[in-house]
């Protein structure tokens, strides 16, 4: 039984990044290279979105929502790492995630305002618009996921 799921190296493009042709490969980076990039900005902007928690809890609602949104962005560009940066932006324009799209970059924006305009309420309520957005950007990319979804939801 061959074990080519392991090793990343003997796999072609194909298999691993749909049949594309990477666009790091001029760069030279290496399959586990740009695993490890999408790896470090995702951790990354986990990371700073934490930080930006914490900092919410302390009152600071303005560092919040900065911090909250460069650790969303920065989570968001680590995909371009496995795909390259113009296929990325090219699928996330697609008809089946424009929605999704337009709502994560919405409620980034409106998580922006919220803390220096509107009640420290409505900036978390973005916050959780935005991880759902995000979530269901996410779930675009599995097969059936949505499908599931709203069949548990009953939609």
């Amino acid at each position: 039984m061959s074990r080519k799921w392991f090793n990343l190296e003997a796999q072609t493009d194909d298999a691993i990044f749909g049949g594309q042709e990477s666009a790091f490969s001029g760069l030279g980076l290496t399959r586990y290279q740009r695993m490890g990039g999408f790896a470090a900005c995702f951790v990354g902007g986990l990371g700073v979105s934490l930080l930006g928690a914490i900092l919410l809890f302390l009152g600071a609602t303005g560092a919040f929502a900065t911090l909250f949104a460069v650790g969303a962005i920065l989570s968001l560009v680590g995909t371009g790492f496995l795909v390259g940066f113009k296929t990325q932006l090219e699928k996330m324009f697609k008809p089946v995630r424009i929605v999704a799209t337009i709502l994560l970059f919405a409620s980034i924006a409106m998580t922006f305002v919220s803390a220096f305009v509107l009640p420290t309420i409505l900036c978390i309520i973005f916050v959780i618009v935005q991880y759902l957005a995000y979530l269901w950007y996410s779930m675009s990319y599995i097969p059936y996921a949505r499908t599931l979804v709203k069949s548990w939801v009953g939609m």
